[in-house]
């Protein structure tokens, strides 16, 4: 398994505790507004394989592991949002991407459209982690992921479920 290399942690400051609050506070709350209106939204996550591994990212605000990614800006394509979120998540600089489909389903309340698209590496370079919403990162070998908790969105990526 190949080991990840991270710029060196700095420890998180009292903003940085403060940020994850603000998050954790912010997700729940948006979670009820969710169930209740059930809106349309659009994202973009990105399966990075590293060999048969795949990079897997943990926000401060949700417990279950997810791909690098996010909402779609007005007006931006899901390939240009994809790269947005790779930099602001994990610090990665622009890679050329595969489009690898699209799901849609219902989760966290809110009816989604995920575009979902690969890169392939052969080793992971350094990784900035802004210890606000993204607080950890795991590269997990195939047999990992049944047990690990994983998003909806990534389950349906993994169940090969993807209109491509």
């Amino acid at each position: 398994m190949p080991s990840l290399e991270r710029e060196r942690e700095r420890p998180a400051s009292l903003i940085d505790s403060v940020w994850r609050m603000m998050l954790r506070l912010g997700f729940r709350l948006a979670r009820v507004w969710w169930h209740i209106r059930r809106p349309r939204h659009e994202g973009a996550l990105v399966a990075i394989y590293v060999g048969q591994a795949l990079l897997l990212v943990k926000s401060s605000y949700r417990a279950e592991w997810n791909f690098p990614g996010g909402s779609l800006e007005p007006g931006e394509a899901p390939d240009a949002a994809a790269q947005r979120e790779l930099k602001e998540e994990i610090g990665l600089p622009s890679y050329p991407l595969r489009p690898a489909g699209s799901v849609c389903g219902t989760w966290d309340g809110r009816r989604d459209e995920v575009h979902f698209f690969e890169l392939h590496l052969d080793r992971i370079p350094e990784l900035r982690l802004d210890n606000r919403e993204i607080i950890d990162v795991h590269l997990a070998s195939p047999e990992e992921l049944s047990g690990i908790a994983l998003t909806g969105a990534v389950v349906a990526y993994l169940g090969g479920a993807l209109c491509r």
